[in-house]
């Protein structure tokens, strides 16, 4: 490091050995997406779609922003998943070739019945309720003949990631029923990350996988964090039995103690309502935050680790320690600490 500064090292070697295990339990027929929405979960779109391309057969995003940007990077086919609003959008979408989801009628009024233009992914509501078709509503357009042999139906899965949840049966039965309301005749896309691991079965045609990819859960598969946020010590200074860290004071040392401060915050992206006592590395050792997260700064115990001291980087999380042991210790979840990583931390991508 030249100057100090909280920073973000990528590695794509990691994506890729983590899409190659999920790759590994599904069917060979099965298409990968690889999802790449909110700047590739954090991770820097534009290289992640360089270094990435030739590993997965499409991308999926959620802006029209995003689907532009990856475009100019990929001739891979490209999904925008929460569809089309305005006749601009249609027009962008067909001149650049980005197929996209519909998931309410509205969205059928913009998209003409022989547009041949556009790739339609037809989202069906099997009982998660956010977005997707009715079975009444897919069969009034499936009669209408806007649906094609080349179009995909799809639904998300809720609660794939406990495959014991009763959740499950209903939509994978309300997708069958779906399907067979338009014949059979589509390609079909039901797994998420959850549900390609869990419900590897349902592959089908297409597996939609992001946060799996970047490794930010199921540990069982060896599944590897591609993220290292990691920032320098500034300081380390002793305090005394009775002594207060931080804003608020909220912890109080027990016994005489040496703290490190880290050069990184919530500005960086560390929740400001991270517990004392989560795991941090330095030096390849753990140590525990102490005291409130301010908006650039991070106290930790460094007490039974004498030989820390200024400039040692302090990893938050990392393929040692992985970023669900950070988030499932805050109560969060992955995908956030991924995407709140802000603008002013470096980021490397190797």
């Amino acid at each position: 490091m030249t100057t100090h500064s909280a920073e973000l090292i990528v590695d794509c070697s990691k994506i890729i050995s983590n899409i190659s295990n999920l790759k590994s339990l599904i069917s060979s027929e099965s298409k990968f997406m690889f999802i790449v929405k909110s700047n590739a979960y954090g991770h820097g779109l534009r290289e992640i779609i360089k270094n990435l391309e030739s590993y997965v057969d499409a991308f999926g995003v959620v802006r029209m922003e995003e689907a532009i940007l990856v475009r100019e990077a990929t001739s891979k086919p490209i999904l925008l998943m929460q569809g089309i609003y305005a006749d601009h959008e249609i027009n962008i979408a067909r001149e650049r070739n980005i197929q996209v989801v519909i998931h309410n009628m509205n969205q059928f009024k913009l998209v003409g019945k022989n547009d041949n233009e556009l790739g339609l992914w037809i989202k069906i509501n099997t009982g998660m309720n956010r977005l997707g078709l009715s079975q009444e509503e897919l069969k009034a357009v499936y009669e209408k003949g806007i649906i094609k042999s080349d179009s995909v139906l799809m639904t998300h899965m809720a609660c794939a990631d406990n495959p014991d949840d009763p959740m499950n049966k209903i939509q994978i039965n309300n997708f069958e029923k779906a399907f067979n309301l338009v014949e059979r005749q589509t390609k079909r896309s039901i797994c998420n990350s959850a549900s390609l691991i869990n419900f590897p079965e349902l592959s089908f045609d297409w597996v939609r996988s992001g946060i799996a990819a970047f490794g930010g859960e199921f540990k069982n598969l060896n599944l590897k964090t591609a993220m290292t946020f990691r920032a320098p010590i500034i300081s380390i200074r002793n305090i005394r039995k009775g002594e207060r860290v931080g804003y608020g004071g909220r912890k109080k040392a027990s016994k005489d103690m040496r703290i490190a401060i880290v050069y990184a915050g919530y500005a960086d992206g560390i929740p400001q309502t991270t517990v004392d006592g989560t795991k941090v590395l330095v030096n390849d050792k753990q140590a525990e935050i102490f005291g409130r997260v301010s908006m650039d700064l991070v106290s930790i115990d460094v007490t039974n680790l004498p030989q820390v001291s200024e400039n040692d980087l302090v990893s938050f999380w990392s393929e040692e320690l992985p970023i669900n042991e950070f988030s499932n210790n805050n109560g969060l979840i992955s995908y956030e600490l991924m995407t709140r990583i802000s603008s002013r931390v470096k980021v490397k991508v190797i």
